[in-house]
Formats: C-alpha cells, structure tokens, sequence
C-alpha cells in the first residue's frame, strides 16, 4: 500500500503533545460511557458513524491474516465480535474502560477475552499480538502513552490501525466545535500529527487516507492510519 498522506500545515506535533494534558479524564470519560452504552448500540448510529471504518479494519485483517488481535476502546464489541466471528482468529482482545460497555461486549460474543483496561497500561505481554486497531476512540487517549503500549505488546512488523476524527476534513466544524475548547477531554490529531505521533513511536507509515464512506455517512471526518511496528 501507498502512503496518501492529506496536505497540511498544521501546527507541529508539540501542539498535539500539549492537548495531552487535557488527558486526566479516563474515569469521567468511562462512566459516561457506561451510562451511554445502550443508546450506542443503536442501529443507525452504528451504520451511519461506525460501520464504515469497521469495515476497512476487517478487511484490513483479513488481508493481513492476522492472527492474535487487539482493539483498543473496543466499546460495545461490536467490531471486536465480527472479528472473532468472521475471521476465527487465535486469539482476540476487546479492551475499553467502561463497565457499562464491556458489560454488553460480554453478552454479545463469548469469543472475545475482555478486557478493563486504559489503552496507556495494557496487561499484556510484549510482542505478543500481531495487530493492535482502534476505532473512534484515539481522540480519548494519552496518545504518546498509548502508542508507546501499543508497540510494546506488537510483534515486529505487526500491524498498527488506527481511524481517528480528522479535524481538517472538510464537515469538520462541529467537531472542531466540540473538541477545540480547554473543557473538551478529547484531542485529535491532524493527519501530520499523526504520522509525527506514529513515527516517534516507533512504527513506520503504511498508509493514510479518509475512510471509504458511502454517501449519506460521508460528513463524519475521519481518517484511517495504517503503520507496521519498526
């Protein structure tokens, strides 16, 4: 695959690294969730918003024949399942700081090992997955802390997948509203930002694009970032 990689010029990474102080929220950020995980789950939702980049992941995986995964922030284990279910790999994680949501990723696949977990400290071992993916949750992250968990459990040359907003897109103003004020306890990267995040880290860019949306979901601004463990 080939690096695509959006013109930007943005501010540089160490704007992204100062967001990171608006980090301390994991426990506020969890028990929202756990109170939202119903309405999450909502048909619509899920196909206009989350579907979309799902779907590139798996086909990501399937293509990669990967066989022991991680999803970070995997919330309801919705994505986390499929994998499990349409794959059959040998080993599958669902991590995510919510009960309220891993409590119904339990009840939906008995496949999948879940996980309560920050994606800064993971419990698992170093190099002991060979794809670690998130999705629409990076924004929530320590993204330095978290990409520097992520390469400690890969295996070199695992596979690194992460779909993230993009403020920069074009439909990007309400999430740029929502995101852009110092009470916000998210923070996303432009699509520089994070090749500079990746990179710093440890992991070499494969490829970077606007996830594949069909027409009616294509407003929602977000961008998948490929990369390998170095």
């Amino acid at each position: 695959m080939n690096a695509s990689i959006p013109a930007d010029s943005t501010a540089p990474l160490a704007s992204s690294v100062a967001l990171d102080s608006r980090r301390g929220l994991n426990r506020t950020i969890a028990a929202f969730f756990s109170v939202a995980s119903r309405a999450y789950d909502q048909r619509t939702l899920q196909r206009v918003v989350y579907q979309p980049p799902q779907d590139e992941i798996l086909d990501l995986l399937r293509r990669q024949g990967s066989r022991h995964i991680v999803d970070i922030g995997c919330g309801t284990g919705i994505l986390t399942s499929r994998i499990a279910e349409e794959l059959r790999p040998d080993t599958v994680y669902g991590i995510d700081m919510s009960p309220g949501m891993l409590a119904r990723a339990r009840e939906r696949s008995q496949l999948v090992q879940w996980r309560n977990e920050p994606a800064e400290q993971l419990g698992l071992p170093n190099e002991s997955v060979d794809a670690v993916i998130t999705t629409t949750a990076f924004h929530f992250f320590n993204q330095p802390l978290a990409l520097a968990e992520f390469h400690r459990v890969l295996k070199p040359g695992g596979l690194l997948a992460i779909n993230a907003i993009n403020l920069r897109a074009r439909w990007a103003a309400p999430a740029q509203r929502l995101t852009g004020t110092r009470f916000s306890p998210a923070a996303a990267p432009s699509p520089q930002q994070m090749v500079d995040l990746i990179t710093i880290a440890g992991f070499e860019l494969v490829e970077q694009h606007p996830v594949r949306r069909p027409w009616y979901s294509r407003p929602w601004p977000d961008m998948l970032t490929v990369a390998v463990r170095r």
